[in-house]
């Protein structure tokens, strides 16, 4: 079994394609090396050409021997035109007897045109505008204007500034902010969650404990209402007052030894069953 030893321009390591006999033909050599690389011969075609002596074989009929190390390089077949948006752009010249139709698309674009076109790779424009618009679009969407806060509209009229009460501005925009006199009304919480048959209805917002109702009224809860009317009662200090040393408590006396410890004396019923008090010792 004969061999070839084959590596394209941009690898380090040579392959191997085998055949029987002494010689291949350079036709043979391409099929299998297309179909060891899985390449398509509709797309490319396969420059050859010995590695020691770089002589190129041209002709399909020519005979490579064996044990020969060639060079392989995919060029693109001849009348194919490539589909890559990324190749230069080819100017064609128009044909012979025929008149070139000018219009303003020749013309060079603008840089504001290009910051606003999506294929700058075909745009006629000089490579720094090119270059200036790629930049441009690519850190536009990170300007920081795109973060700022949009400024707010006038509120919309459910809307109650929670300062003064009234409505037409945020509380933020205010008038009464740094007025000292000005004294803001409380917040009124609303009833929500509380059955309206727990609580009882009141005409001054201003009462302890008022809350707003689904109803735009003021009531109060029930349970809160009574609590309040009692009041808060006072408790009584955790530590009481130390008696006075002229009162002749009993605690204002010091406890003797005998009392701390105990009673130490015995009667004689607790003699006459010993130590341990137990009849049966």
């Amino acid at each position: 079994m004969s061999c070839v030893h084959y590596k394209f321009a941009s690898t380090l390591n040579y392959a191997i394609v085998t055949f029987d006999g002494r010689h291949i033909s350079l036709r043979d050599l391409k099929t299998q090396i297309l179909g060891r690389e899985k390449l398509k011969a509709a797309k490319c075609d396969l420059q050859i050409s010995n590695s020691k002596t770089a002589e190129e074989y041209t002709e399909d009929n020519a005979l490579i021997p064996k044990n020969t190390s060639v060079l392989v390089r995919r060029i693109p077949i001849a009348g194919v035109k490539s589909t890559s948006q990324t190749d230069v752009i080819r100017r064609t010249e128009p044909a012979m007897g025929t008149s070139k139709v000018t219009d303003d698309s020749s013309a060079p674009m603008s840089l504001v045109q290009l910051t606003k076109t999506a294929n700058l790779a075909e745009a006629n424009a000089s490579e720094e505008d090119t270059i200036k618009a790629m930049m441009w679009q690519s850190g536009h969407a990170y300007d920081p204007i795109n973060y700022m806060k949009k400024p707010l509209g006038p509120p919309p009229p459910s809307y109650t500034c929670f300062r003064c009460g009234r409505t037409g501005h945020y509380i933020k925009n205010c008038p009464t902010n740094g007025d000292k006199n000005f004294e803001s009304r409380p917040r009124i919480k609303k009833s929500t969650g509380i059955p309206r048959s727990f609580m009882m209805e009141v005409t001054v917002p201003t009462m302890k404990g008022a809350k707003l109702t689904s109803t735009r009224t003021y009531a109060i809860p029930t349970i809160e209402a009574e609590a309040y009317a009692i009041g808060k009662k006072e408790k009584l200090p955790f530590f009481p007052e130390e008696p006075s040393s002229s009162s002749g408590s009993p605690l204002s006396t010091p406890l003797s030894l005998t009392g701390a410890r105990g009673n130490t004396s015995r009667s004689p019923d607790q003699d006459s069953l010993g130590t341990s008090g137990c009849p049966v010792h």
